[in-house]
């Protein structure tokens, strides 16, 4: 191989394990719900066809300057591949072929080996392919009825890299019969033809190639699929086909049909037929996944009771039916934090030009707040009727639990007898009328050393 062989070689060894380290790398992750190990991945396959000396993609054969002097002419191919899938989209495969390709002259005035002295003229080449490896990205294209789960088919494209052995022959008659006027097995890797210096190993000549191709895959059952493609063969060698002119660059076509066979457990799935969209549908159609679905809305609706009977307030006292003590407690009334009524102190003096005997508890608050809790405006309601009707005077002392510092603590007393004046003021009482103070951590009505002295101690006082 020349130099110009192993550039291209280079480049495109270089091209397919980018491409497979790329899919390779999607393939780590997991597909749908179960990942790459729920599949099937390993399988091998027979292969059998035939060949013809060009390809596609055209331009002139071997033989002379003009096109058509050289004709196609049926060879048999036959082959082994092993490929392993790593994901829906790409998988490798190692490819084994052997057989023939065949061409002849239809011009029988055209001096093939012109330039070859002592090989005579040649009407017909065969070159026999005694072995030819290679390795292949295979692209998964596109899966079709895919619903089903049957009778799946499924289009690829490969591309790879490998080396052949083979050994061309020419022929004095264009049916490959007659004196073979070129044959170079045994001779290979000699000195031949002055510059020409052909290399091997003896029996064949070793030939890098790249092959291209197209193919089909119908799934039979879930263990076979027919495996119908198109594959062309490029090389870098003028003497494929044995002296030709020298500006040519061998290649030849191979059309086949073959089974492929999936190894493994037939409990897993395909993954060379594998659907993300199938997979998803199939898991969704699953009995078992709708029971676990049924099973988590039963405890959702379970969890939203528990919700409800957490957050059910009967009697309205801020304190949830489950851990209120105290259930039915008439609306406005201090509680603490079990719902039971909170007891205070009786006070003596009735509120100045309010009705005399008349009785107002203290104003709660929560903790490190000055905003009026919605259970203290019935209390505050009867409150502005009364100093409304009567026309008197009341007195606001506001006080705060031990927590935090002193000095913290009387401005939110202070804020907390504001906040109950200005609640009698927006119900229509003189602000002229109302005297409000505030006096900290003074006067505890219970212990602050207890939760429920601290909630007794959270107040405003309504006195005269």
């Amino acid at each position: 191989m020349n130099y110009s062989t192993i550039k291209k070689t280079a480049v495109a060894a270089s091209l397919v394990a980018a491409l497979g380290f790329a899919e390779t790398a999607q393939a780590q992750t997991p597909t749908v719900f179960g990942g790459r190990s729920q599949y099937r991945t390993w399988s091998i396959g027979v292969q059998g066809g035939i060949t013809t000396p060009n390809a596609l993609t055209g331009g002139s054969n071997a033989f002379g300057q003009k096109v058509g002097y050289f004709q196609n002419k049926v060879g048999e191919y036959y082959g082994l591949t092993i490929r392993k899938q790593f994901s829906h989209l790409f998988g490798l495969e190692l490819e084994g072929n052997r057989g023939k390709i065949k061409t002849f002259n239809k011009n029988n005035a055209f001096e093939a080996n012109s330039g070859i002295t002592g090989l005579g003229t040649a009407r017909s080449a065969e070159t026999s392919v005694n072995w030819a490896a290679s390795v292949n990205g295979v692209f998964q294209l596109g899966t079709i009825d895919f619903l089903r789960r049957e009778n799946a088919v499924n289009f690829y494209a490969k591309v790879g890299l490998g080396v052949m052995a083979h050994n061309p022959v020419q022929f004095a008659n264009n049916d490959f019969t007659g004196t073979e006027v070129y044959n170079l097995k045994g001779k290979w890797g000699e000195e031949i033809f002055g510059d020409r210096d052909p290399k091997g190993d003896r029996d064949n000549r070793l030939t890098a190639y790249v092959p291209v191709g197209v193919g089909v895959k119908f799934k039979l059952s879930e263990v076979v699929a027919l495996n119908l493609g198109y594959t062309m063969n490029f090389t870098d060698d003028n003497l494929l086909y044995g002296p030709a002119r020298a500006d040519y660059k061998g290649k030849f076509s191979n059309v086949y049909g073959g089974l492929e066979f999936t190894l493994g457990s037939r409990d897993k799935a395909n993954l060379t037929f594998a659907n993300p969209v199938a997979t998803l549908y199939d898991e969704l159609k699953d009995p078992s996944l709708k029971n676990e679905v049924e099973a988590l809305k039963k405890r959702v609706s379970t969890l939203e009771g528990t919700v409800d009977l957490l957050s059910k307030d009967s009697d309205g006292d801020g304190v949830s039916d489950k851990f209120d003590k105290c259930p039915g407690t008439p609306a406005g009334t201090p509680v603490d934090g079990s719902g039971c009524p909170i007891k205070f102190p009786e006070v003596q003096a009735p509120v100045n030009n309010v009705t005399a005997g008349a009785y107002f508890a203290p104003i709660q608050f929560e903790f490190d707040s000055s905003v009026l809790k919605t259970s203290s405006y019935a209390t505050l309601d009867k409150l502005v009727k009364e100093l409304r009707d009567a026309k008197g005077s009341v007195k606001l002392d506001g006080y705060a639990s031990s927590e935090g510092t002193e000095s913290y603590n009387l401005n939110l007393s202070k804020d907390r007898a504001n906040a109950v004046k200005q609640y009698l003021v927006n119900g229509g009482v003189a602000a002229s009328s109302i005297t409000a103070n505030g006096y900290g951590e003074a006067n505890p009505v219970a212990s602050n050393a207890t939760e429920d002295g601290r909630v007794q101690n959270r107040r405003v006082e309504i006195k005269k």
